[in-house]
């Protein structure tokens, strides 16, 4: 073959293929779009969890279906064509379940105050990363707890998927927390079935196997589960609740200021920096789009989509906003680009008028997806270190506590706190650096202080 024709067979096919360098990372526009309609499958439970949470504390679900949908929609478009990265944003459960349970319902905070709580907490996220302060965290991060934190999640993942079909169980007799659920039940059989057939489609190489796996369980679904059911196509959305009100701009900055508010507007702050922070690490390194020093490519513009993204849940009457973890299952399936997290936001803003399709996609559907994911997720203890045995105990410390107390960022918390103290006890000091002192400092300090979520 020619100079010439070399030359011609590796010039992007077209703009978009240009601009989103798909053909520089190893992908094709098909490709990108199987991964966005798995992540978007991955993660549409949001749009009936979100509202049903919120509903509870007295937010309007049918109000915040809508805003759960835009926030989706805006902030995945916008990570996808901005930071060019395959990464979905939604409002975070974790984040939405405090913000329900225990500023509304237990500090009996108005909605308008937690909204405006939850804006200031967006605000001061984005000051943190346009200052460059987030980033830092991120230099910060030792590689073992960095890959730590990749097998937490992992294990994580499967935890939330094995709960969600019933097949882990909390444990109602006395002992450890959890138990195995009705093995034989219809949920739990068809997401094994799920999982195997993700394993031999993906050794196969089928394209969009993870993908079939979730349609065919679905179609499966549809026939032998009665609880599935076709409730129509179309649906107008409502920005209002039965009084008419609508959440869109009706936040309460000033009350939000209150110096009762402010604690829990702190808990929002450092729990986002670091659960978000961990998550988008956690994906981009398992989706290979790290550089040569170890950053993720375009990391600042995606921490900055992903702060900002919180301001506008508050502007809408949503939850606080953050990359999904179920941004790994797309990139499972193979999303290297800005294209998939730009087919995920496209979809949700689609879901606006077909919110009915989202009842024919049961949980049992997407959980092999999860689980196949978390699996993958596991391969980061190969990169541990072992011949820096404080540095890799740590990021196992990291991991396991991450899944054990169900949080993320404490499991970073304790990741760092034994790293360093290990460092010391090894006379191993001088491998520590004062940012991560610092963090590890301050990560304590916030769980000492009674403020961690």
């Amino acid at each position: 073959m020619s100079q010439i024709e070399t030359e011609q067979t590796k010039k992007p096919a077209s703009s978009i293929d240009n601009y989103f360098k798909i053909t520089e990372r190893g992908s094709t526009v098909r490709q990108e779009v199987l991964a966005g309609l798995t992540t978007f499958l991955a993660m549409v439970y949001s749009v009936i969890v979100v509202p049903g949470m919120l509903g509870q504390a007295g937010f309007p679900p049918t109000a915040v279906f809508v805003a759960t949908c835009l926030v989706a929609g805006v902030g995945s478009l916008v990570m996808g064509v901005w930071a060019n990265l395959p990464m979905a944003i939604g409002c975070a459960i974790s984040l939405t379940a405090f913000t329900a349970f225990s500023l509304v319902l237990n500090q009996q905070i108005s909605i308008p105050v937690a909204l405006g709580a939850i804006f200031l907490m967006g605000f001061f996220f984005t000051a943190i990363s346009v200052t460059g302060i987030r980033s830092w965290i991120l230099r910060n991060l030792p590689i073992g707890i960095a890959h730590g934190t990749g097998i937490g999640i992992g294990l994580f993942l499967l935890l939330i998927a094995a709960n969600s079909v019933g097949m882990v169980v909390k444990n109602p007799m006395a002992g450890l927390p959890v138990a195995l659920g009705s093995f034989v039940s219809f949920p739990v059989i068809m997401s094994l079935v799920g999982l195997a057939l993700i394993f031999g489609l993906e050794k196969q190489r089928v394209p969009g196997g993870i993908l079939l796996v979730i349609i065919g369980i679905s179609l499966v679904g549809l026939v032998f589960d009665p609880n599935v059911k076709y409730q129509g196509l179309f649906a107008l959305p409502s920005l209002s609740g039965p009084d008419g009100k609508s959440l869109i701009f009706s936040l309460d900055i000033k009350g939000a200021l209150n110096p009762l508010v402010l604690p829990s507007v702190l808990a929002l702050v450092m729990t986002a920096v670091f659960d978000a922070t961990g998550t988008i690490r956690a994906v981009a390194g398992q989706a290979n789009l790290l550089d040569e020093d170890g950053q993720i490519i375009n990391g600042g513009r995606a921490l900055t989509t992903d702060s900002m993204s919180s301001m506008f849940s508050a502007l809408v009457g949503a939850s606080p906003a953050a990359v999904y973890i179920e941004s790994a299952a797309g990139t499972a399936a193979g999303g290297k680009t800005g294209v998939t997290a730009a087919v995920v936001g496209v979809l949700f803003l689609l879901m606006l008028f077909l919110s009915p399709l989202s009842y024919l996609v049961p949980v049992y559907a997407t959980a092999p997806a999860l689980m196949y994911v978390g699996l993958l997720m596991l391969s980061n203890v190969a990169r541990l270190d072992f011949d820096d045995s404080v540095g890799a105990m740590s990021g196992l410390v990291c991991a396991v506590f991450i899944v054990l107390t169900c949080n993320i960022v404490t499991g970073i918390m304790l990741g760092f706190s034994t790293l360093v103290i290990g460092r010391i006890f090894a006379n191993e000091w001088r491998k520590l650096n004062i940012g991560t002192v610092l963090i590890a400092v301050a990560l304590v300090a916030f769980y000492a202080g009674g403020w961690a979520i």
